[in-house]
């Protein structure tokens, strides 16, 4: 036997565990904790067992059905666990948009003090940004704005008794493209059953969508954000800033073509000798899923 043989033989194998050891990985991160999570544990259990009957007792007749269902069985799996399908989906298909750090950094000052503004005045609120998983279906049930994002105008948006306070805002690089907008409930078992429709419909949106929610609680003024499915709650100006940077300043690091090139064609000048650099700040929140109850 050659080495290259040997070689094919340990590697092949090797990488089709890993990859399969991947998928499962990822398919129990992604239905763990939804309402398809006792149907998932339930369905694997069953095949298990009816595999491992059938291999034990040769049972010839049931191997055939398991062997020419197996199709079927696929089908059904994707039926039932749809919802969960198209979340693994829209986090697989994230691409980093593209757009200045500079611009960013400015949209970020917009919704931190817009927060901030809402949370001293006991203002609820619910804004979502938009990255590179349209919100299409969710800006179908609001109501256009399309308009500058300044923190007046959100803090307007949202002023108790206005006609478009309730449900949630989209912004969409530095502008508000729609108001009154309906996010979808998570579905999660582990939550607390008392968690508010603000919070729930946070954690809802970015489930199945990129998408950053900022959440200001009625009640109590805390300032929260939703990230992946998961919610960080009472948070500070400056824990929201940092985190906010965290997730939207990498993707503008990356410049458009057009920057790319004036930054090759254009002289540049020589940069001045900095006495220091200051590293952005890391938010130290955890996330937190059942820990604290609001109605908001």
């Amino acid at each position: 036997m050659t080495l290259d043989k040997i070689i094919s033989e340990i590697w092949r194998p090797t990488l089709e565990t890993i990859i399969l050891a991947i998928g499962v990985y990822y398919a129990f991160k992604v239905v763990r904790g939804t309402r398809g999570w006792p149907i998932f544990i339930g369905f694997v259990g069953l095949m298990l067992s009816l595999a491992l009957i059938t291999i034990a007792l040769n049972l010839t007749v049931l191997l055939w059905i398991l062997k020419n269902f197996w199709s079927v069985l696929i089908l059904a799996v994707m039926i039932i666990f749809q919802p969960e399908l198209r979340r693994m989906l829209a986090q697989l298909g994230n691409i980093p948009l593209l757009s200045t750090v500079d611009q960013q950094r400015e949209n970020i000052e917009v919704i931190v003090t817009a927060a901030e503004n809402l949370s001293n005045a006991r203002i609820g609120a619910l804004i979502a940004i938009e990255q590179n998983v349209q919100l299409a279906d969710v800006v179908e049930s609001g109501i256009v704005v399309d308009c500058i994002a300044t923190p007046e105008m959100l803090e307007t948006i949202f002023f108790p008794n206005n006609a478009i306070h309730d449900g949630g805002v989209i912004i969409k690089g530095n502008r508000i493209t729609h108001a009154a907008c309906i996010f979808p409930l998570t579905d999660r078992a582990d939550l607390a059953k008392t968690l508010g429709t603000r919070h729930r419909a946070a954690i809802g949106l970015t489930e199945e969508t990129d998408a950053v929610v900022i959440v200001v609680s009625e009640e109590t003024g805390l300032i929260s954000y939703a990230y992946k499915g998961e919610l960080v709650r009472g948070v500070t100006v400056q824990e929201l800033r940092a985190f906010l940077t965290s997730v939207l300043v990498p993707q503008a690091r990356r410049k458009s073509i057009l920057e790319w090139i004036r930054s090759w064609t254009i002289e540049r000048p020589v940069p001045a000798v900095r006495s220091g650099s200051q590293k952005p700040e890391q938010p130290n929140h955890k996330p937190e899923q059942n820990n604290h109850v609001e109605q908001n």
